[in-house]
């Protein structure tokens, strides 16, 4: 099954692409060639380019908040599972506390690093980063594994509050909705959301039916077609009807 993922606002689509880095970030961490590590550092980079609005942190500090409220209310609900909400609850608290005990500007330390900020003036070049324009960097690629890995998990550090946040927020999103089973008649499905509003949206289908949604939504309406790729990888329409789950999430 492959599950696609829609973002119906801009905070969201951000959350959306600091996960999708942190993903390639960790994997590439975690692996040991220079040219892996290479990868590691300058996603760091691309990291600090989508995180630099000023209110993320203040807008993940808020929704966190707010979902500690709400999950509170249903302290006195008799067939809520006590255990699991006081512990979420504590995960909530754990995770503001470090957010709010992050201090500066995302990734400042990683600014105010002539070296690195070098580095990164040089990424965006293609090519740029060769050794001949870059010999310390050449020279620290030379580093065992171990050494590269533990400088760029230093870099990354103070960042770390931050992800943990969005994580936690992003989970608590995506268990928000409630999943249908769907037809897209001929490979095209609308439905009306008659002016509510939703967060993301979160479509599951089966991998062997060669089905690719492209996914158009408002608050008002939703609209997928399913398209399909032949050898030439150009899209076509999917004819056949295509059962599919859908997810509407909202906090």
């Amino acid at each position: 099954m492959i599950v696609y993922e829609y973002p119906f606002n801009e905070r969201i689509r951000t959350l959306l692409r600091l996960e999708d880095l942190y993903e390639k970030f960790s994997f590439f961490l975690h692996q040991e060639h220079a040219l892996q590590h290479h990868v590691a550092l300058s996603t760091i980079f691309e990291m600090l380019e989508v995180a630099g609005r000023a209110d993320l942190k203040s807008d993940l500090l808020q929704e966190l908040e707010r979902q500690k409220q709400t999950l509170l209310g249903y302290k006195s609900n008799p067939n809520v599972q006590i255990e699991a909400l006081n512990a979420i609850l504590a995960e909530l608290d754990r995770t503001s506390a470090a957010l709010m005990a992050a201090q500066g500007k995302t990734g400042q330390n990683v600014r105010d690093n002539e070296w690195l900020m070098s580095i990164r003036g040089r990424t965006i070049i293609p090519g740029g980063a060769c050794e001949f324009d870059l010999p310390s960097y050449y020279a620290w690629q030379q580093r065992s594994p171990q050494q590269r890995f533990d400088d760029i998990a230093n870099w990354f550090a103070p960042l770390t509050p931050l992800f943990d946040a969005l994580n936690l927020v992003l989970r608590l999103l995506r268990d928000s909705g409630s999943t249908v089973k769907l037809i897209a008649t001929a490979g095209s499905y609308q439905q009306m959301l008659q002016g509510k509003q939703y967060q993301m949206l979160r479509l599951t289908l089966d991998a062997t039916l060669g089905a690719i949604p492209e996914i158009s939504a408002n608050k008002y309406m939703l609209w997928v077609r399913f398209t399909s790729q032949g050898g030439d990888m150009k899209p076509k329409s999917f004819e056949d009807d295509v059962p599919f789950d859908l997810t509407l999430c909202n906090f």
